[in-house]
């Protein structure tokens, strides 16, 4: 079969975590042998490697803040009706150059309202075009927001008419699709679990030297966004009261927090632990440092929790709860329901109240890996590729 064209789009608003998952998908479906086009509407994000035929970098936006209502560029201003025409109209000469025979879009219609003025200029493109595209959502494990029903009633709708499948990037022995989705028996055959994605680059090449950096440490990180500096300050200030304090304590923090907050934050480190914490930027090693590491702490998006899991890292979570968001949290429970991490709410984050639990995570017994799913990124490559090789003249 020759390689198939494929489009993937999107967009990250606050944290980082959609265009990695975006990244490895595409990364399995280029290895299978398809021509992939990956679109991305976020802010860049520095050292993410993009494993893609072609890379296209809309005019990004973000959140203005954490209830996602309203959309800023890069200078932090407002975007207007002329700079989503633009962001528009180059998505649909994208969309004209690649002549994709697959459209991946990711979480729309199941989220990513704020993107509909381009979306479903795209959508109704290939929809009515003279050789439609397969088209395919691509969601999460869990969808975040309340269960509002007329609210999912729309989702539905929009997904029955521009969509043809669903893949679904968790596992329903954990997380089914209809604990956070009201309509999700209605989708029948087109929901498509996948495994969770996760980065299969994760254990060591054979013969490579053993770093030592991260062993026996504790590791604070907050992915990518700019919403994890409370977790990274109250751990902290959470070290010299936890029974860890003569462990080393490596805080890795992400793009998204500014300089002047990350010096803030390795002077609060120097004033209150000395030499006993590290404060730095956001490491590629990351998994490798989970695998040496005492114990994780961190917020609950996604690509950290499943990363940690793989690591068999004990762990410690903070859900971000912002706003309305529930993700994060319904996460977290479920996993701490089964006893495989500890948690602090975010209203109850306090040094002390992280140090009790800290304290209390590390008392458990190492864990081996967990007995997850974790096959998505190839499990999707394969379906689209089953897809592809269906809808071929």
């Amino acid at each position: 079969m020759t390689a198939g064209r494929v489009l993937v789009y999107v967009q990250h608003l606050l944290g980082t975590g959609h265009l990695k998952r975006a990244a490895l998908l595409v990364d399995a479906l280029t290895r299978a042998g398809q021509n992939v086009t990956l679109v991305s509407g976020g802010f860049p994000v520095p050292g993410l490697p993009i494993n893609a035929a072609r890379f296209v970098q809309l005019p990004p936006v973000g959140a203005a803040d954490m209830t996602f209502k309203s959309l800023v560029d890069e200078r932090g201003q407002p975007v207007d009706d002329g700079f989503r025409q633009r962001r528009r109209d180059i998505l649909l000469a994208v969309w004209q150059d690649a002549r994709p025979q697959l459209l991946l879009v990711e979480l729309f219609p199941f989220g990513r309202r704020q993107m509909r003025f381009e979306l479903l200029p795209l959508l109704e493109a290939a929809r009515s075009s003279a050789h439609p595209p397969v088209i395919v959502s691509s969601v999460r494990d869990v969808l975040g927001g309340q269960a509002d029903p007329e609210r999912h009633q729309r989702m539905l709708d929009l997904f029955n008419r521009y969509f043809d499948h669903v893949l679904v990037h968790g596992d329903p022995a954990l997380v089914p699709f209809e604990r956070t989705f009201t309509y999700a028996q209605q989708l029948g055959q087109r929901l498509h679990y996948t495994g969770y994605v996760v980065d299969r680059a994760f254990e060591p090449a054979p013969g490579a030297p053993d770093d030592t950096t991260g062993r026996d440490e504790v590791i604070v990180s907050a992915g990518g966004g700019a919403v994890g500096a409370p977790v990274l300050e109250a751990a902290i200030r959470a070290r010299p009261l936890s029974t860890l304090t003569d462990v080393r304590w490596r805080v890795l923090v992400g793009a998204g927090i500014g300089e002047r907050q990350f010096a803030q934050l390795v002077a609060l480190a120097q004033e209150l632990n000395s030499d006993g914490v590290v404060v730095e930027r956001n490491r590629p090693d990351f998994t490798a440092l989970l695998r040496r590491c005492r114990l994780s702490i961190s917020q609950a998006g996604y690509n950290t929790v499943l990363e940690t899991l793989q690591a068999g890292a004990r762990c410690v979570l903070v859900p971000f709860a912002g706003a309305s968001e529930t993700e994060q949290t319904l996460r977290a429970r479920i996993l701490a329901e089964r006893g495989w991490i500890d948690m602090v709410q975010e209203d109850g984050l306090t040094a002390r109240a992280l140090a009790q639990v800290v304290d209390r995570a590390a008392a458990r017994p190492a864990r081996a890996q967990h007995a997850l799913r974790l096959d998505g990124a190839d499990t999707s490559a394969r379906l689209m590729l089953q897809w592809l090789q269906q809808s071929a003249p």
